[in-house]
């Protein structure tokens, strides 16, 4: 069941972010399906969160004794990184098992991140004058103003949020509780939510205490929320790859480049591990390479 709904969520990644043909994300899902099966097969309780390297290249060496042609070949391990680079981006890992496996884009995986202007530029996008449109508006406020994955958007609740002392309660990964501050402005723009829009939605039972309602007036979907925000990039015109959780890559940036601390921001973003939230540092020294390509007399031409 772990592989089938990983593979889901990931299917619904290259159709909604990645706009693969219909050729090409058979071909993916069909590669990424072979390793499925060879781990229930082959590997005792292996999951996609803790298939090894090694597990990795002795699936790969299985299949190369097969004769394919080395373009097949090529195309498995691509497939392959893909997938693990997007358990990686959604944090369902924390290592990347296939980052030395050789084939394409090799190197560190390195998420879009979105600038403030850019930010400033989806927001302007949200047509508010419905309750859809301004709870669209709170979605992206909140995403980006308390980092939160999708999941736990979705989950938030009304009970979980504590306006007196601004913070949220979020049961993340694993079932672990953590508190997540809120600003002032984004604490103002979920209450004016809830008091001006929320209230005019016909919500159904069980989910009274839910934040965030479809137009029937359950909860959302996260399905729902990629889709939002694709259309909101669209209409704004910012050409990246951007998904919900690329908020929460914004908001860990734009903290770090402010001079926050490492450790509050894996705190805040709920990491169990530094190195997940040392990602960001990368990003950083990666701007400051840009910064050296694009200003320095030396590149000028």
């Amino acid at each position: 069941m772990e592989w089938s709904e990983k593979i889901k969520d990931y299917e619904n990644y290259l159709l909604l972010e990645k706009s693969f043909s219909k050729n090409t994300l058979d071909a993916y899902l069909r590669d990424v399906n072979k390793i499925k099966n060879f781990a229930l097969e082959n590997l005792h309780n292996v999951t996609p969160e803790n298939i090894s390297y090694e597990q990795i290249q002795e699936y790969l060496f299985q299949n190369s004794k097969q004769k394919f042609s080395e373009r097949s070949q090529a195309r498995w391990v691509s497939s392959i990184k893909s997938f693990f680079n997007f358990l990686v981006e959604e944090e369902i890992r924390e290592d990347n098992p296939t980052s030395l496996l050789e084939g394409p884009k090799l190197g560190i995986y390195l998420p879009d991140t979105l600038s403030v202007n850019e930010i400033e530029k989806i927001i302007k996008a949200v047509d508010r004058s419905s309750i859809l449109g301004q709870r669209n508006y709170c979605i992206v406020e909140t995403l980006y103003g308390c980092g939160l994955r999708v999941s736990e958007l979705v989950n938030l609740k009304v009970s979980n949020i504590n306006f007196k002392e601004n913070y949220l309660s979020v049961d993340g990964k694993g079932n672990k509780t953590r508190f997540v501050p809120i600003a002032d402005f984004t604490a103002e723009v979920i209450l004016d939510f809830l008091k001006e829009c929320r209230i005019n939605i016909k919500i159904k039972k069980k989910h009274e205490d839910v934040v965030f309602l479809n137009r029937r007036g359950s909860a959302m979907s996260r399905v729902m929320v990629f889709i939002i925000i694709k259309e909101l990039a669209e209409k704004a015109n910012i050409n990246k790859t951007i998904s919900p959780h690329t908020f929460r890559h914004s908001f860990a940036t734009h903290l770090l480049q402010n001079g926050a601390d490492l450790r509050y921001i894996q705190e805040m973003l709920g990491h169990s591990s530094i190195t997940t939230t040392e990602i960001y540092t990368h990003l950083q020294t990666e701007e400051l390479r840009n910064v050296i390509l694009n200003y320095h007399p030396r590149n000028k031409k």
